[in-house]
């Protein structure tokens, strides 16, 4: 017997799915149920946080302190264009509601898709160049 499975989009990790009596059969002994448990492919670049989508973004500490536009794929193809505007602290994350994983019991609703980032300094600086920030940023590094 071939039996279907339709995967609804947002199923967490976990979820069964039971056929009741589908299982061993023998005779004179109830069948058993067959039962599925959904499992999760790890994805390259987002991770689930629940209905959430994590995605980490590195950027150099001048696109930290001058801004930077993210551009993302979502994992249905559409193109996202997400500017920041504001200073980008370490760990600061930016959410973007309602573009995270499709929440399977309300079907019109998602969770959020959460940008985290991460800063890279710079190993070391040329005295020209701790001149320079002196200078434009007041002196308070």
């Amino acid at each position: 017997e071939i039996l279907k499975i339709d995967i609804k989009p947002g199923w967490k990790k976990g979820t069964k799915i039971t056929f009741p009596e589908k299982g061993n059969q023998e005779p004179g002994v109830r069948p058993a149920d067959l039962i599925f448990v959904v499992d999760e492919k790890p994805h390259a670049l987002f991770k689930r946080d629940g209905n959430d989508l994590v995605v980490h973004r590195k950027v150099s500490l001048l696109e930290a302190l001058s801004g930077k536009t993210v551009e993302l794929t979502t994992l249905d193809g559409r193109f996202l264009t997400v500017p920041v505007d504001e200073v980008i602290k370490p760990g600061h994350e930016v959410v973007i509601a309602n573009e995270g994983m499709p929440i399977s019991k309300e079907p019109n609703n998602r969770g959020d898709l959460r940008i985290k980032f991460d800063v890279k300094f710079p190993s070391r600086l040329t005295a020209e160049q701790k001149s320079d920030l002196k200078r434009v940023l007041g002196g308070g590094l």
